[in-house]
């Protein structure tokens, strides 16, 4: 075998910096938005956690458009995530809202606890399932919610109650919080499917009223931003259950269906 071709085959030592380097920034958001809970500002904590998720939307992409992919740059993108989606947000609602249920007695400390640590025990699950699924699931769909989108809804509520002059230990706030992050959690592992926006566009052109409607979006941001953010993020979290409760119906309407009788020639 030439010299040349053993040379040429031989297994580059280093990474990609691009993609690896966005994912730092994602992951660097999310250890910020700790620091920033844990020092008493909520709303730069989940603003930190929505720049944390625009930078792993972005790693990907540029992974595949520069032919970038590789298998460390999956793993340490998956660690990232843990740290942005999984832990940040468990610990940004449990310093501003979870904690303070200890005032209600031992007990709803331990629902706060529990809360906290079911969402961020949940999302470790969900990148390990994701992570040994990877090249055999369907890429157009999630199985479960996916833990960026989890973080938009927890941090989102967090966002737009801070916002609107709620504290986290205010009772509305209280009643909300374990539920949000209960629910965020169990999604995260259920097998419930949602559109990734991974194989969107299918191609370079889209409908002239896409145009309209994502101005009109960002005007609705410019004016309230957690709010509009908030509804967004429920909604998707909402539209998982209904498409997947269409799903089953219409696959139950197709097997109940009597078979089709050919006509005689």
């Amino acid at each position: 075998m030439d010299s040349s071709d053993s040379q040429r085959r031989k297994p580059h030592r280093g990474i990609y910096l691009l993609p690896n380097l966005l994912t730092t920034g994602a992951m660097f958001a999310g250890f910020y938005a700790i620091v920033a809970a844990l020092a008493g500002r909520p709303q730069d904590a989940a603003m930190s956690v929505f720049v944390a998720g625009l930078l792993d939307g972005l790693d990907g992409r540029v992974a595949r458009l520069t032919n970038t992919q590789s298998e460390f740059g999956v793993q340490y993108d998956s660690l990232s995530d843990m740290v942005s989606f999984g832990v940040a947000p468990a610990l940004v609602l449990y310093v501003w809202s979870l904690s303070s249920l200890q005032r209600l007695g031992p007990l709803w400390g331990k629902v706060g606890f529990a809360a906290a640590f079911i969402y961020a025990a949940c999302a470790a699950l969900r990148l390990a399932r994701f992570n040994t699924q990877v090249g055999v699931i369907d890429k157009r769909y999630f199985q479960g919610l996916a833990s960026p989108a989890a973080a938009g809804l927890a941090m989102s509520f967090v966002w737009m109650m801070s916002a609107n002059g709620f504290a986290g230990d205010d009772e509305l706030v209280q009643s909300l919080a374990p539920g949000i992050a209960i629910a965020a959690g169990l999604l995260m592992v259920s097998r419930i499917r949602y559109f990734s926006f991974k194989a969107w566009p299918l191609s370079d052109r889209v409908p002239f009223v896409v145009i309209p409607l994502v101005v009109l979006i960002f005007v609705a941001l410019y004016i309230d931003t957690p709010l509009v953010l908030f509804v967004i993020a429920a909604l998707y979290v909402v539209s998982g259950p209904l498409f997947t409760l269409w799903g089953l119906r219409r696959r139950r309407g197709q097997r109940d269906a009597p078979p089709r009788q050919e006509s005689p020639p």
